[in-house]
């Protein structure tokens, strides 16, 4: 989100500065581990409809701009229960919006794709816009045109404390200080610490990514497997095609709770590989053969797993974006729009009204 700012910041003309706790590309927060899924048919809510068209647009202009492919579409299969949330989260938000897409029974996604193997009662949601987006990828395009448009970056400088003024707002960082007359906070699972008013609403989920080398490589090939989550008996969980370093998937739960970000670790172990092993094996068995990686990653949730983007009650001048609550990356090439919008305007013309943090903090 804030590589996204800087770059629509910097592409309006506006002096602005980035600064980068770690290095471009770093694995301590939510941003890395090679893809993020996107689709337009929202089952979290009907309202992310509007800003994931406009996510979408802005990753074509990212690439028009660079010649490089952030985003690819493989369609996306939303597997579950009849009467699941995701099943009918997303062909509501669909229906609402007019967004092609199929119902389609157990016995339709065997057709289609005979590595599923489903219990007779499932179904589906068959979206062709679905696909996938680059995070490491987007965010270095997004610093490098903000950099070409002027922007500075500092990189492996902690911001140590934000310091409202009468004329300025003082960034206070272990590089030394600077000041500005607007500040975007956009520092994920570290949101806490420098927006505190957030901190006892938040919670830091550890979430592990696996790649596996498939058993049978054809059956998770681009172009025969698209983005796919299933909403299983026990597990809820969402993989892709293999795009060349094995098959990627992983549980949209939780596999513990971290007491700050400093806690996280790349500690992904046996039980971890386990749990995808299960789930696999019940639900696509040709996908997991010998582990060839895994990742460790950090949702920021919000008791109601919206979004937190806003101007601070306290001070407007310091603009809060985060607690994503795992599933932001694929907004981020429009966030970074709304980000620019509010730093330099005030508002924007985007509906954010679902992510006040006066619903978190109790401040109007």
């Amino acid at each position: 989100m804030g590589s996204a700012a800087l770059f629509h910041l910097a592409r309006r003309g506006v002096r602005v500065l980035g600064v980068e706790r770690f290095g471009l590309g770093h694995d301590r927060g939510s941003s890395h581990g090679e893809s993020r899924a996107i689709r337009l048919g929202y089952f979290e809510h009907p309202s992310y409809v509007p800003l994931a068209r406009a996510a979408y647009e802005n990753w074509a202009d990212l690439e028009r701009l660079t010649g490089e492919t952030v985003l690819t579409k493989t369609g996306v299969l939303e597997i579950g229960k009849p009467g699941s949330v995701i099943v009918n989260g997303s062909a509501e938000a669909s229906r609402l919006h007019g967004i092609p897409h199929d119902v389609i029974d157990a016995a339709e996604i065997s057709r289609r794709y005979p590595q599923f193997t489903l219990p007779p009662d499932y179904m589906a949601v068959w979206q062709a816009d679905g696909g996938f987006v680059r995070p490491e990828l987007g965010n270095r395009l997004h610093v490098d045109l903000a950099r070409q448009a002027g922007a500075e970056v500092v990189w492996n400088a902690k911001v140590e404390a934000i310091e409202p003024g009468q004329g300025a707002v003082r960034i206070v960082t272990d590089a030394g200080t600077v000041e500005a007359g607007s500040v975007i906070v956009a520092s994920g699972p570290w949101i806490g610490e420098l927006v505190p008013t957030l901190r006892p609403t938040l919670t830091l989920a550890r979430q592990v990514l696996c790649w596996f080398e498939p058993k049978r490589p054809e059956a998770v090939a681009p172009g025969a497997l698209p983005v796919f989550i299933i909403d299983g008996a026990h597990d809820i969980a969402y993989g892709f095609p293999n795009i060349g370093t094995g098959f990627k998937c992983a549980s949209h739960y939780d596999s513990g709770i971290l007491a700050d970000a400093d806690a996280a670790r790349q500690d992904a172990g046996p039980a971890d590989e386990t749990r995808m092993r299960d789930f696999l094996d019940a639900y696509l068995p040709d996908a997991a053969g010998p582990l060839k990686a895994m990742k460790t990653c950090i949702y920021t949730k919000t008791p109601d797993e919206d979004f937190v983007i806003d101007l601070l009650p306290s001070d407007p001048r310091i603009v809060v974006c985060s607690a994503c609550s795992g599933h932001g990356y694929k907004f981020a090439s429009v966030i970074g729009e709304v980000l620019a919008d509010l730093s330099t305007k005030g508002e924007t013309p985007h509906d954010i009204s679902r992510f006040d943090i006066g619903r978190l903090t109790g401040t109007a």
